[in-house]
């Protein structure tokens, strides 16, 4: 396996776990208040789901 087929999963899941750390941080010092929580929960499982692809790829 070449490191450019496990790059866009691993650029994927860098995405959308900064996301969402910063939507967890501003939504806590209440910046972002009025978003509703599962915009949150859909951003976290899109994260665990790059995640998982990531080490899927990394394993192959």
């Amino acid at each position: 396996m070449s490191r450019a087929n496990s790059a866009w999963a691993l650029k994927w899941f860098s995405f959308f776990f900064a996301g969402t750390l910063a939507i967890y941080i501003l939504r806590g010092f209440a910046v972002l208040s009025m978003l509703p929580g599962y915009v949150l929960w859909i951003l976290l499982l899109l994260t665990l789901v790059s995640g998982l692809l990531t080490a899927l790829q990394l394993l192959r």
